[in-house]
C-alpha cells in the first residue's frame, strides 16, 4: 500500500464515521426537540447497534493497520494528514480498551437517561433519575481506568474536553477569579440596585420567535445550513459544517433568555459552520475544544450580545414588537440586562457570578469521581454549594440540580469550559480590538468585520492545531485570565457607578 493508497482509505474511513455520527445525531436529536417520550426504548436498540459498528471503525483490525501505516510514514506525511492521524490514534487507543458490548451499552444508557431525566426534571423527582447518573458516572470512571489507569479518572475527563487541562490548573484559575470577583461582587451588592423590573411580563412566544430568526440574521448564521428548534435545554448540535441545529427555550414572562440563548448557541453555530471546506467529513471539520468552542458562544452572548452598542441596536425592534418597553431607554435596557444579580439558573446568570455557577459543577464533579459523594447526596450538596457560593437554595430538584442535562447525557469536566471560554474570549476581544472597531460593528449591526476575524483566526482551521498552539497564535502570547477579570471590573464598575 503506497501513502496516497492508505491516505484514500482515511478518506474513505472518516466519510464511512461522519455517516454514523450523523445518523446517530439525528436520533438523538430527535429525542430532545419532538421525538415521544415512549419511543426511547426503540431510540436506544437503534443507537446500540449503530454504535457497534461506529466502534468498529473508530478501533477495528483494519483502522488500527491503517492508521499504524501512516503514523510509519513519519515526516512524509503532509501537516494536515498527520494531525488528522494524531486525532485519530489518540481516539482508536481509547476507544478499543473499551469492550465492544460496554461501548454499546453505554450509548443506549445515555439515551435511556437522558429520557428518564426530561420526565423527573418536569417531575423534580431526583430518585428516579439517580440510578441512571450512578450508572453512568461508574461506567464512566471505569472507561477511564480502561484507558489510562494511573491517571485520576476526572482530570482523563477534563482533558478530552480541555487537552491539557487538568485540576491542578483549573483550581489555580478558579482561585485567581474568586480573587478579585468576590470583592467586586461585594461592592455591586452594596451599591444601589439596577431597576430590572422591565424585564418581565407579557412577551408573546410567536413574537419571540420572530426576533429568533432575525437574530440568527444579524449574526449572519447560514440559514441554508442551520436551522433553529425548541428544546428544554439549549443546545447546539453539528451533523457536519452543512447541518448544524441549534435549540432554544422561550418563555412568555421573559424574552431575554430566548434572545441571549440564540445568540449564545449561534456562536457555536458560526464556529463550525465556517470550518474550512477541506476539513469536511474529517476529524479536522469541528471545533478544537470545548473552553475555544464556549469562547464563541460566551464571546457572541456577552461582550456583543451585553455590549451597550448592541442593546442600542436592538432597542428599536424590541420596542417595535413589545410595546410594554417603548418607554424603556436604551441605557436602562442595557444597565437591565446587564444586572448583577444572585440567582438559582447558569444560563440566565450575569456575567459576574456566572463562575460562581460554574465552579458548583466543577466541585460537585471532582468529588463524585473521588467517591467522595454518593449521587443520592448530590442534591443536598448542590444547595449547600449555592448557599455557601451564591447566597441562595433551590426550592426543589427542577430548579437545582436538574437545571442542566450535561450529566444525564455523560458530559461529565465540561463544564469548566464556560468560565474558560468566557476568559479565552475576553483575550479575543483585546486581541481584536486592535484591527477592527467592534464597539461600532455592534452599535451598527454589522457583523461581518467581527466573524471575518474569528473567522481566519479560529474557525477556518478547526482541529488543525492543538488547543494550546491555537490560542498562542490568536494571543501572540499565553492564554491570561487577566484580560477576562479586567473586562468584568470595568464593566461592573461603571454599571454600578462604584
Amino acid at each position: 500500500m503506497t501513502q496516497e493508497q492508505a491516505l484514500e482509505k482515511l478518506n474513505a474511513l472518516e466519510k464511512k464515521k461522519a455517516a454514523y455520527a450523523h445518523a446517530m445525531g439525528l436520533i438523538s436529536y430527535d429525542a430532545v426537540t419532538g421525538a415521544p417520550l415512549g419511543g426511547a426504548a426503540c431510540r436506544g436498540e437503534t443507537l446500540a447497534v449503530l454504535s457497534q459498528e461506529e466502534y468498529r471503525l473508530k478501533a477495528g483490525p483494519e483502522t488500527q493497520e491503517l492508521l499504524a501505516f501512516l503514523a510509519g510514514c513519519g515526516q512524509a506525511l503532509p501537516p494536515q494528514a498527520a494531525r488528522r492521524v494524531e486525532i485519530l490514534r489518540q481516539e482508536l487507543d481509547e476507544t478499543r480498551c473499551i469492550p465492544p458490548e460496554e461501548y454499546a451499552a453505554y450509548q443506549k444508557l445515555l439515551n435511556d437517561a437522558e429520557a428518564v431525566w426530561h420526565e423527573a426534571k418536569g417531575k423534580s423527582d431526583f430518585d428516579s433519575f439517580a440510578p441512571y447518573l450512578k450508572k453512568i458516572i461508574d461506567t464512566q470512571i471505569r472507561f477511564a481506568a480502561y484507558s489510562a489507569a494511573d491517571k485520576d479518572p476526572y482530570e482523563y475527563y477534563l482533558d478530552r474536553y480541555e487537552p491539557g487541562m487538568d485540576a491542578k490548573a483549573l483550581d489555580a484559575f478558579f482561585s485567581a477569579l474568586r480573587e478579585r470577583l468576590v470583592p467586586l461582587l461585594q461592592r455591586v451588592q452594596a451599591a444601589k440596585q439596577v431597576d430590572a423590573s422591565f424585564l418581565t411580563g407579557d412577551f408573546p412566544l410567536e413574537k419571540q420567535r420572530a426576533l429568533a430568526q432575525e437574530l440568527m440574521d444579524v449574526l449572519r448564521i447560514d440559514r441554508a445550513h442551520c436551522a433553529i428548534g425548541e428544546t428544554e435545554h439549549p443546545f447546539t448540535t453539528d451533523f457536519s459544517k452543512f447541518d448544524v441545529r441549534i435549540t432554544t427555550h422561550y418563555y412568555r414572562q421573559n424574552l431575554f433568555p430566548a434572545l441571549f440563548s440564540v445568540v449564545h448557541e449561534g456562536g457555536h453555530a458560526l464556529y463550525e459552520l465556517n470550518t474550512a471546506d477541506e476539513y469536511a467529513y474529517t476529524c479536522l471539520g469541528t471545533g478544537v475544544s470545548m473552553g475555544v468552542h464556549e469562547s464563541q458562544s460566551r464571546f457572541y452572548e456577552n461582550l456583543i450580545g451585553r455590549s451597550r452598542g448592541f442593546i442600542a441596536f436592538l432597542t428599536p425592534r424590541l420596542q417595535a414588537l413589545f410595546p410594554q418597553l417603548s418607554d424603556v431607554s436604551q441605557q436602562a435596557l442595557y444597565r437591565a440586562v446587564n444586572r448583577c444579580e444572585a440567582s438559582l439558573i447558569r444560563i440566565e446568570a450575569d456575567e459576574l457570578t456566572y463562575c460562581l455557577h460554574v465552579m458548583v459543577r466543577y466541585e460537585l464533579e471532582k468529588k463524585l469521581f473521588a467517591r467522595q459523594m454518593a449521587v443520592e447526596e448530590l442534591p443536598q450538596a448542590w444547595n449547600a454549594l449555592y448557599r455557601e457560593y451564591l447566597g441562595v437554595v433551590p426550592s426543589c430538584d427542577r430548579e437545582g440540580v436538574f437545571q442542566d442535562s450535561h450529566w444525564a447525557g455523560g458530559s461529565f469536566g465540561y463544564f469548566p469550559s464556560y468560565a474558560l471560554g468566557s476568559a479565552y474570549g475576553a483575550q479575543m476581544m483585546h486581541c481584536m480590538k486592535k484591527s477592527v472597531d467592534v464597539d461600532a460593528c455592534a452599535a451598527a449591526g454589522d457583523l461581518a468585520p467581527v466573524n471575518r476575524w474569528l473567522c481566519e483566526n479560529i474557525w477556518r482551521h478547526g482541529k488543525r492545531y492543538r488547543p494550546d498552539e491555537l490560542l498562542a497564535r490568536v494571543f501572540g502570547g499565553p492564554f491570561d485570565p487577566a484580560y477576562y477579570l479586567a473586562y468584568l471590573e470595568k464593566k461592573y464598575t461603571e454599571i454600578y457607578e462604584l
